[in-house]
């Protein structure tokens, strides 16, 4: 996609998807690739005919707030639309991709409808597939131990990784979580943790006391080495940081769970999101209430938890068996 025009049409979307509906860069990312490849297959089918001097100058008119645009930028309909979900299909993407290329889609139309680019929103006539509800991965507490004794802590980058596993344990937190947290969020004295979920909202979660030995461990060697070279770590900088002082990425701290899966012995599908569903199904089992784990989850639907109960029904089974006085066999 070489236009101009078009690139700097999705920039403002996804201006206003980390702007204003609060996307993450991640998932900013993702809606801006998707929608890179939706204009690179209309434009190789000639489904867009562009003038570039009069859509630079509406585009111009449009950000002073001079003009109003009601011709379409990029001018695709329904059955264009159509087409190149079922080339994605040729291309076999998973459900959950297809799922969230149509959200994209949906989502800047609806964006260039309410900015008057577009008379018509095409997308209000395609329906997003039904996904099979897949139940979340969740690993056992044995399993779990040999993955948070991984680590070797005896030396500081081993610290560091001891102390996030705990972490992602003790507080079921996302990695894009995980990496946010400042020093100033981390509360010792009130052993929680400040985080900054979807949305940016705010929540404050409890640590447990493994957590919170791994954290102090590892803090205690950065302090030192840092104090051995005159420097000290501020509120705002990152509670977790790489070799170089500067804060971690997701992508790191995917690729340190993967490198001690290995260690392990452990199934390398494992995920640090499997670590989260692995916290929730856990607290369950051992008689959480679903609303307590909804808050530390930062689930904003009981829905989006409830889905946890079902990998603890052999345990409710097991429970009830054992307690109900009329739960023999016969």
């Amino acid at each position: 996609m070489n236009d101009t025009t078009t690139l700097a049409l999705i920039q403002q979307f996804l201006n206003y998807l980390t702007d204003e509906r609060h996307f993450s860069p991640y998932t900013g990312r993702c809606y801006g690739l998707d929608l890179r490849q939706f204009v690179d297959f209309i434009e190789s089918k000639g489904g867009i005919k562009v003038d570039l001097e009069k859509e630079r100058k509406a585009l111009e008119a449009r950000s002073t707030g001079t003009d109003t645009v009601t011709g379409r930028i990029l001018k695709c309909d329904v059955d264009m639309i159509r087409e190149f979900l079922a080339k994605l299909g040729e291309q076999k993407y998973s459900a959950a991709t297809m799922a969230r290329k149509i959200a994209t889609l949906r989502s800047f139309h609806k964006w260039m409808e309410r900015k008057q680019l577009t008379p018509t929103n095409p997308m209000v006539l395609i329906r997003t597939p039904k996904q099979a509800k897949r139940l979340p991965k969740a690993i056992s507490v044995e399993q779990i131990e040999r993955l948070l004794s991984a680590p070797d802590d005896t030396e500081i980058l081993g610290a560091r990784d001891r102390a996030i596993l705990e972490t992602l344990y003790s507080t079921g937190i996302r990695v894009s979580e995980v990496v946010a947290i400042n020093r100033g969020d981390l509360n010792d004295t009130g052993e929680e943790i400040i985080i900054r979920g979807k949305g940016r909202r705010e929540r404050r979660v409890p640590l447990g006391s493994h957590a919170l030995k791994a954290l102090r461990h590892y803090l205690g060697m950065v302090d030192a080495d840092l104090q051995s070279r005159g420097k000290r770590m501020g509120p705002d900088d990152s509670l977790f940081v790489n070799k170089n002082g500067g804060r971690l990425s997701s992508r790191s701290v995917r690729r340190k769970v993967a490198k001690y899966l290995v260690e392990a012995n452990l199934d390398p599908d494992i995920s640090p999101h499997t670590i989260r569903h692995s916290f929730a199904t856990h607290l369950l089992d051992n008689g959480a209430d679903l609303r307590a784990v909804q808050e530390l989850l930062g689930h904003q639907s009981l829905s989006s938890t409830q889905v946890y109960t079902h990998l603890t029904s052999g345990r409710m089974r097991d429970g009830y068996d054992k307690a109900h006085p009329r739960a023999e066999a016969s």
